[in-house]
C-alpha cells in the first residue's frame, strides 16, 4: 500500500466547530485517516495530519479544505504565526512505497482542483516549485494576507494556479511536495522576544541582515548583505507563547538527517546559555518519524545499545518534549498511527 502523508494549517487555532467540520470531512473520505489535529490559540492555527494511498490523500485534502474555507473568514484573523491565507499551506509527503515525483503530480492536481472550487490563488513550492523563488514558503508568504491584494498586482506574483484576484476571506494557499518536516519549538523562560527572535535568526539557514556599529542594516547595491545561520535545512523565528509566559524558538527543520532535533535543541541552548536565559522543554506540533527520535535517543545515550522503546523514552525526556503538553508516542510518532 502507498503512504502519503498531507499536513494542511488552517489559520484557525480556537474554535471547536472548525476543527469538527474538518475532522468530518476527513472521517468521510475513503482510503484517508486522519492521523492527528493540532490547534495553537496563540498561534490561531491548526495543523491536521492525513495520511491515506494517492486517491485517499487527494480526495481527502480537497474535503478538508473545503470544509476549512467554509468557517474561516481572513478579515477577522489574527494570530502569531506569519499567513497567507486561510487555508495556510498543504504540503504533501511522500511515506511509504510512493516518490517524491508522486506527490508533486497529486499537488499540482490538487492545486487545479483547489483553486477552482474556492476561487482562489494557488502558489507551488519546495518540490513542487517552478520557479527558484518561489521554493522557499517563507518568500512566497512575504507580505502575508494583509500585502496579497497588491502582491497579486505585481507580474513576478501570478499565481501557478487560478486568477491573479484577491480573495478577501479566503487569501492565498501555498501547495506542493517536500521531505517530511518536523516542526519544533524550543521553549524559552521570558517573556521578552527579543531572546528567542535573536536565537533564530543566528541558527536558521537564511541568517540574519548585517548591521554596522550603529545598527543599521548595511545593504550593497541596494540589497541587504546577509550573515548566514548556522544550522542548514533549519528555518526558524521567534514567537511569543501567552498561555504559558513564554517564548519559543519556533523553527521548521525541513532535513532532520542533515540537522536532527536534538543538534537544534542543544545549539538553542548554547545560544540561550550565551544571552542569560534558560531553555525548558521543548515541543513538536504535529507528527514526528520515528527514525528522528531515534537519533535523539541514540545521541542522549551515548551509544549504549538500548531497544527502540529505551531511546525514544529517552529522547522525550531529554528533549523536555512533555514540558508543555504530554506527549504521548502512539499519537504523536507517526510510524506507530500508520501500522
Amino acid at each position: 500500500m502507498k503512504i502519503i502523508e498531507c499536513v494542511p494549517n488552517f489559520s484557525d487555532g480556537k474554535n471547536n466547530s472548525t476543527f469538527e467540520i474538518i475532522s468530518e470531512a476527513v472521517k468521510n473520505t475513503p482510503g484517508c485517516k486522519l492521523l492527528n489535529l493540532e490547534p495553537d490559540g496563540d498561534y490561531n492555527r491548526v495543523v491536521v495530519t492525513l495520511a491515506g494511498d494517492e486517491y485517499g490523500i487527494f480526495n481527502g485534502a480537497v474535503n478538508a479544505c473545503k470544509a476549512a474555507a467554509s468557517k474561516i473568514d481572513m478579515r477577522t484573523h489574527k494570530g502569531g504565526h506569519p499567513r497567507l491565507g486561510a487555508i495556510d499551506v498543504v504540503p504533501f509527503i511522500p511515506v511509504k512505497n510512493t516518490t517524491m515525483e508522486e506527490c508533486i503530480r497529486i499537488s499540482e492536481l490538487f492545486a487545479e482542483r483547489i483553486s477552482e472550487e474556492l476561487d482562489v490563488p494557488v502558489y507551488l513550492y519546495e518540490d513542487s516549485a517552478r520557479k527558484p523563488e518561489r521554493k522557499n514558503l517563507s518568500s512566497i508568504r512575504k507580505g502575508e494576507y494583509e500585502g496579497l491584494e497588491e502582491k497579486l498586482k505585481n507580474p513576478e506574483w501570478l499565481p501557478d494556479y487560478g486568477k491573479a484576484v484577491f480573495n478577501p476571506k479566503l487569501g492565498a494557499i501555498v501547495t506542493g511536495a517536500r521531505f517530511f518536516l518536523v516542526a519544533y519549538n524550543v521553549n524559552i523562560c521570558s517573556t521578552d522576544l527579543k531572546y528567542s527572535k535573536e536565537i533564530a535568526e543566528l541558527l536558521r539557514e537564511s541568517g540574519r541582515a548585517k548591521r554596522d556599529s550603529d545598527g543599521k542594516i548595511i545593504k550593497v547595491d541596494g540589497k541587504t548583505v546577509n550573515i548566514p545561520g548556522r544550522l542548514k535545512n533549519v528555518k526558524g523565528m521567534g514567537v511569543a507563547l501567552e498561555k504559558y509566559n513564554i517564548t519559543q524558538v519556533s523553527m521548521n527543520l525541513t532535513n532532520y538527517n542533515i540537522t536532527p532535533i536534538h543538534v537544534a535543541y542543544e545549539e538553542v541552548k548554547k545560544e540561550a546559555k550565551r544571552l542569560g536565559v534558560e531553555v525548558d522543554g521543548s515541543e513538536i506540533v504535529g507528527l514526528v518519524p520515528l527514525e528522528s527520535l531515534l537519533q535523539a535517543g541514540k545521541y542522549y545515550s551515548q551509544g549504549k545499545e538500548l531497544n527502540e522503546t529505551k531511546l525514544v523514552d529517552i529522547a522525550i525526556e531529554n528533549l523536555g518534549l512533555s514540558t508543555l503538553n504530554l506527549f504521548e508516542k502512539e499519537k504523536k510518532i507517526i510510524d506507530f498511527m500508520i501500522q
